[in-house]
């Protein structure tokens, strides 16, 4: 078996529907032109960055220029390539591969029509053996786009597979992708061909389990050969077909495995399964991990509760999750690197868990596999959402049937990577009554029966939140899986909503925040960069409707009307709403089994929103707290108010959350005015277990008349575990009004730069508060555009004469899509400089 890919040049021409069809006038026997000429394509991608390359259409990211973009979607479009024919020996032939068509389309090869192909996760593949020539001429037309329905419609209506996201969702606008988004190849087989290929591992102590099953046709012996993760060969068997399927299944035994384990637990070795013909033609090559996988029930869950903790090799791994959309809305076009740059991201942020949201992709073969190697679990959902006006699966049956078709590839595809860890029938998927779906609504139970006939090692949930209540409830016994809030809930409704939660998973929940001022001139006029509520704007109404933070923020800090200050007083509350849900979660583990935090990336750029990282790959300051909080050893402080009372005597207790091995800590809680003065400190010191949350003492004393309360919390031994609160005094105007204008003089000192074999730049950095009075949330960002950054710290908060030393990772960006053109160019000798940001 060999792939040829289809990745020479490419062209794309418009028209207006069907005439390529017709080609000739009726009355006139005229030849029916296009709407364009032929123009460069590019492939795998999407037309509408084609028509922007090709100057037919203005960026349609920036400000309002999506809708002058719709009309895209209502023409069809013709890509065409040509081919030469490859050698083939006796006995070989050739197939035409698409493994992702958006979204119907007719394939022709040397004028003869091949097929027509429908969806975007099914694979159009034809034996061309008998047609091709030496020079071959390859086309496919795409007849625009089905009508399906964005965020708001009915879900008991939809009538397709194609993502939904793109029609419009709160994170996004119109810009339904139309082109061949996965990448084309020609197939050439052997004789004796592998179908079907299931490969799955258990674990028990230290011995490993590969099991592997398939379906031969051409012949009945295949060799089977497993490879150690440094390459070494380690056993092999043959293989022999059985019965009218010609399926095999094999099992063999890796003693002293190197066990695969998520990120923070452990590292992620990869074997490879070698499948070859008895004369040595590669049939079959892939990697997998060795793990035992289980769910558990929750402690102190109810009778009827479905199991959340995930456990790995029989250690409980407490969820620490992003949600994740695409990361495109013209996702043919992404890249691996912009993949690579999102799951290193996540690594760097403590996660370990991505939930793969139902309204978006079965995403690219590139992102489980990055997943694998990087030990991200992953939570894939079908292709299935809301959508207000009524949430309940489709049942009609001609969609069951494209269901059916569309859910059985993606199990084929996607199961044989480690990191896959569950499969749900999609988002907030409801009956009537908005009560999520159980496993006996008939949509979900064909799926529950697919993924059990086709993935039997894996769990299936209905759908995410699976309830039985949809959103967290301040009722008791209740809640098991849900989502909620998206908002900060206001002071002190936020804390007393989370600290007194009893659900058992938290699997979507978020907080929003305005865009970094770097990004947001990118994609808005010079006009429109002030504060303003939504409904004030609407470019920003167009760039995130849903999410405005501006009475939120002025309520918190006072009058806001400088744009940067703005931003910075907007981001600082995303941190702090997010943060404390995240804590709370963390301090009930394992009656709650984790969270998974709404929401990762965006699509597309919004002036505000509930990311952690936008569009341009820019990170926000909860980036980094949210790093924080998930730490394997991390400290927390509960609070019930951003308010103290003068005078009043309140305590706030100290929590250990350890989901590393047993561990001896001593904290130093300190509260400190702004000027650095400390006016109470306690020591506190306790034995975290492993896997556990514990108090570990409390902060108590009579709070002295300030305008704002700086607390630190700090573990001896380990300087870079540590947190900082801040709280205003109740007779404060605006809660937390004091901490803006502070005097404060920040410096920054490159004490080294190292520069590895693929361009990636390190620098360590020493970031000093030299001024009066606290720093709050120091960001530094990179001037330049063409590279992105990760850093171990940053968003950090110093108190005069205070410092720490940070590392930063400069990544080249090598982006699809609109974002090309901020790509790294070797010959950009510009310095790469730093810039620090800070409220």
């Amino acid at each position: 078996m060999k792939k040829i890919a289809l990745d020479q040049e490419w062209q794309v021409k418009g028209y207006w529907p069907y005439v390529p069809i017709q080609k000739k006038s009726m009355e006139l026997g005229q030849e029916l032109k296009g709407i364009t000429d032929f123009m460069p394509a590019v492939v795998p991608g999407g037309v509408h960055f084609d028509l922007w390359k090709n100057g037919i259409i203005e960026n349609p990211y920036y400000g309002m220029n999506s809708l002058a973009c719709e009309w895209v979607e209502h023409r069809w479009w013709m890509y065409r390539t040509s081919f030469e024919k490859p050698e083939i020996t006796d006995g070989q032939t050739i197939r035409v591969v698409f493994e992702g068509l958006d979204y119907e389309a007719m394939i022709f090869l040397n004028d003869t029509l091949l097929g027509e192909h429908k969806g975007m996760y099914t694979t159009f593949s034809y034996d061309i053996t008998e047609l091709i020539q030496e020079n071959n001429a390859l086309f496919l037309v795409f007849k625009g786009i089905p009508e399906e329905m964005g965020q708001i419609g009915y879900t008991s209506k939809t009538f397709t597979q194609k993502s939904r996201f793109n029609y419009k969702w709160d994170f996004g606008t119109r810009l339904v992708n139309i082109g061949i988004w996965e990448k084309p190849y020609l197939l050439i087989e052997e004789p004796v061909r592998l179908t079907d290929v299931y490969v799955y591992t258990d674990a028990v102590d230290r011995q490993g389990v590969i099991h592997v099953e398939g379906t031969l046709s051409g012949g009945d012996e295949a060799m089977l050969r497993i490879f150690a993760p440094d390459g070494e060969l380690l056993t092999g068997q043959s293989v022999h077909a059985e019965g009218t399927g010609h399926t095999f299944y094999a099992k063999l035994t890796v003693e002293n495995a190197k066990l695969w384990y998520p990120n923070g637990y452990g590292e992620q070795p990869l074997y490879t399964v070698c499948i070859e013909t008895k004369d040595g033609k590669l049939l079959y090559s892939g990697k997998t991990g060795i793990r035992r996988l289980e769910i558990l029930d929750n402690e102190h869950a109810p009778e009827n509760a479905l199991p959340y903790t995930f456990t790995v090799n029989g250690r409980k791994v407490y969820v620490k999750g992003v949600n994740m959309v695409p990361l495109d809305h013209l996702y043919g076009n992404v890249t691996r690197s912009q993949y690579r740059y999102l799951i290193e991201a996540a690594v760097n942020a403590n996660v370990n868990f991505i939930r793969v949201w139902g309204g978006g992709l079965i995403e690219r073969e590139d992102f489980y596999e990055l997943c694998d190697e990087a030990g991200i679990m992953v939570w894939q959902e079908f292709i299935q959402s809301s959508s207000g006006i009524d949430n309940k699966p489709c049942e009609d049956p001609g969609f069951l049937e494209l269901l059916k078709e569309n859910a059985t590839a993606a199990l084929r595809k996607k199961r044989n990577h480690v990191c896959l860890s569950a499969w749900s029938g999609g988002n907030e998927l409801q009956e009537d009554g908005n009560i999520p779906c159980s496993y006996e609504n008939k949509n979900i139970s064909m799926l529950k029966q697919l993924v059990e006939t086709y993935d039997k090692t894996r769990m299936f949930y209905p759908t995410s939140a699976s309830g039985p209540c949809e959103f967290i409830s301040d009722q008791k016994g209740i809640s098991q899986d849900v989502h909620g809030g998206w908002q900060y809930n206001g002071n002190p409704a936020h804390y007393t909503a989370y600290q007194n939660a009893d659900y058992l998973f938290h699997s979507e929940f978020g907080a929003d925040a305005a865009i970094s001022y770097k990004s947001m001139k990118k994609f808005l006029d010079r006009k429109d960069h002030y504060p303003t509520p939504m409904s004030g704007n609407k470019i920003w109404s167009h760039h995130g409707a849903w999410w405005g933070t501006y009475f939120r923020d002025v309520e918190i800090f006072g009058e806001l009307t400088d744009i940067e200050e703005f931003i910075k007083c907007s981001q600082y509350m995303q941190v702090e709403s997010l943060r404390f849900v995240i804590e709370a979660d963390r301090r009930r583990a394992f009656q709650s089994s984790g969270c998974i935090v709404w929401q990762m990336n965006e699509p597309w750029p919004n002036a505000s929103c509930t990311n952690l990282i936008d569009y341009y790959g820019e990170t926000k300051a909860v980036y980094y707290w949210l790093k924080r909080a998930y730490e394997p050893l991390h400290i927390s402080m509960v609070y019930d108010n951003l308010e103290v009372e003068t005078g009043s005597e309140r305590a706030l207790p100290v929590y250990i959350h350890n989901s590393g091995e047993e561990i001896h800590v001593c904290v130093t809680a300190k509260v400190c005015r702004l000027d650095g003065e400390c006016i109470y400190t306690e020591r506190l010191e306790g034995t975290a277990k492993a896997g556990q949350a514990f108090c570990i003492g409390t902060i108590f004393g009579r709070w002295e008349d300030m305008e704002t309360y700086y607390i630190t919390l700090s573990v001896e031994d380990h300087p870079d575990i540590y947190n900082v609160y801040i709280l205003g005094n109740k007779k404060n105007a605006n809660v937390l009004q004091g901490i803006r204008h502070l005097d404060h003089q920040v410096e920054t000192e490159v004490l080294e730069t190292v520069e590895d074999a693929d361009g990636v730049i390190q620098k360590t950095v020493r970031i000093m508060n030299k001024g009066s009075e606290a720093a709050i949330h120091i960001g530094i960002e990179l001037e330049r555009d063409d590279y992105c950054i990760l850093a171990d710290d940053n968003y950090l908060c110093l108190l005069p004469g205070e410092e720490k030393v940070v590392h930063i990772r400069a990544i080249p960006r090598h982006s699809g899509s609109f974002l090309s053109e901020y790509n790294y160019r070797p010959d950009n000798r510009q310095e790469l400089n730093f810039r620090t940001t800070c409220l």
